[in-house]
């Protein structure tokens, strides 16, 4: 799907639809006032017959012929409500209605969609994450009779001419994003018997070779046994898939400049080993890797956007598998660091492959360290499916991540990380446990993190309620692509 910026006014490409806004108590948006123009008042006999109100939601598709083309109006809802939240909602409206047309070709005014406080680049952002995401069909396995492309194709972004310069930067970073989301989206979405840790190396590899900007390596099982990686080794044990700890070094940036450090937990699939997970909607279980979607998805956004800074991307990947080699509860292993664990729980393995990655990326001598993980239920328990968990030992870092997460609308929380919960760890045999108990879980596991990060800025995002939807709309969301790559936009 190509983007393009243009200064025409909104009659003038030769495109299949024509998209503006109507705000409510049928006003039209200055965009679909060109509109009426060019159509000879049709749009404003139409509001006076009440066909379409401007109620948030509401849209109504005008046919067309030719140059001419259709028009889709978008109820905006009333002005002094249209905020940030509104305007993503009349997007996605606006985004829903072009992917299930047969249109080949969309013009967009977008000045219509801006909501107050934000500006145009902010609007165009929001365009292309919408339709990007409305457009996105995982049919890799699917025969040709059981999927309906979407032939939306080319969409031009119509902007004033003193937007122009703002519109066409935001669209380049967007487009890039979208790329980025793809990925990862593509990657959660694949399943285990083709998505595994050496499969996730290939990954690696092959973008390696489509970037001269990138550099990847991957250690296998013997390349961490030399190194000491105990706690990632534990949990790959029961598999027939050994573990993989995945390199992509992203050089945008001056050599000498310390890069930021992604970690992404890669658990192709996770039975929860010996401690077995309960039948029930296990087969979700394959996106308990989409950390590691998430960093392969950022990179490549690095990549396609060039991105002025220099990020690594680690990726520790395992199988969680329960057979007769499988760690058990009350085990106890020793980590990369040199601290012991007790296992109490074989499915909190998910803390003991990011505790090697973790101490593994001190060699980058690292500006900042983020680790992106599917970690923990409690963190579904705590804030449902609408936004990340974010905890960590700086809080500038902090509050970065969640000024990123709400510019983009991939939104967090932040959870405190106070000394007290560091109780709950505590191991009669080993330095500590993996698991502290029910309370506060999502904290306790981003504690355990803490013990391994404490040379460095660290911030942990805990992206068990976000990174994919059950149900009918099932699949993997891409997120928190967006929230860090604002980050990244931010610190370039």
């Amino acid at each position: 799907m190509q983007f393009s910026v243009t200064t025409s006014t909104l009659d003038k490409p030769r495109v299949s639809i024509r998209a503006a806004g109507i705000a409510h108590k049928r006003k039209p948006a200055a965009g679909a006032s060109a509109l009426d123009a060019a159509r000879d008042g049709e749009i404003a006999a139409l509001l006076k017959a009440g066909e379409i109100d401007g109620e948030a939601g509401s849209r109504l598709l005008l046919p067309g012929s030719g140059a001419k083309g259709s028009a889709l109006l978008i109820g905006l809802g009333a002005k002094k409500d249209f905020d940030t939240r509104a305007a993503r909602k009349a997007v996605q409206t606006l985004a829903a209605a072009l992917v299930e047309r047969p249109a080949t070709s969309a013009v967009i005014a977008v000045a219509d969609f801006q909501p107050r406080g934000q500006d145009i680049a902010w609007v165009v952002h929001s365009l292309v994450a919408a339709i990007s995401d409305a457009a996105y069909r995982f049919t890799a396995f699917k025969g040709k009779e059981e999927t309906t492309p979407v032939k939306l194709d080319k969409i031009q972004l119509c902007v004033e001419h003193g937007d122009a310069a703002a519109a066409k930067k935001a669209c380049t970073e967007a487009t890039a994003i979208a790329t980025g989301v793809n990925r990862a989206k593509d990657l959660g979405n694949t399943p285990p018997n083709v998505c595994y840790p050496e499969s996730l190396a290939d990954t690696a590899r092959e973008m390696a070779k489509q970037y001269k900007s990138l550099k990847a390596t991957v250690l296998d099982e013997k390349d961490l046994e030399k190194l000491g990686a105990g706690a990632i080794l534990a949990v790959g044990k029961g598999s027939e898939r050994p573990p993989r700890l995945i390199a992509m070094e992203y050089s945008g940036g001056k050599k000498d400049d310390a890069p930021v450090v992604l970690v992404g937990k890669g658990i192709t699939f996770d039975t929860g080993g010996i401690s077995l997970k309960p039948g029930a909607e296990m087969d979700e279980m394959k996106y308990d890797m989409c950390g590691a979607a998430s960093v392969f998805g950022v990179i490549e956004a690095c990549c396609e956007l060039g991105l002025p800074i220099n990020v690594v991307g680690v990726v520790t990947s395992a199988e969680n598998m329960p057979d007769g080699r499988a760690t058990r509860p009350g085990d106890i292993v020793t980590t990369l660091s040199g601290q012991t664990v007790e296992i109490l729980n074989t499915d909190a393995e998910g803390r003991l492959v990011l505790a090697d990655a973790l101490t593994w990326v001190e060699r980058y001598k690292p500006k900042a360290v983020i680790d992106i993980a599917t970690l923990t239920g409690a963190c579904i328990i705590a804030l449902g499916h609408q936004g990340a968990a974010i905890l960590g030992n700086n809080e500038r870092l902090a509050k970065d991540l969640l000024s990123a997460g709400e510019a983009t609308g991939d939104r967090g929380w932040q959870l405190p990380l106070w000394p007290e919960y560091q109780e709950q760890l505590k191991s009669n045999f080993a330095d500590m446990a993996n698991i502290g108990g029910r309370p506060a879980g999502t904290i306790t596991a981003a504690c355990f993190l803490s013990r391994y990060t404490e040379d460095y800025t660290w911030a942990h995002v805990d992206i068990a309620g976000v990174a994919w939807k059950s149900g009918k709309e099932k699949g993997a969301t891409g997120r928190p692509v967006p929230m860090l790559m604002r980050y990244l936009l931010d610190q370039a």
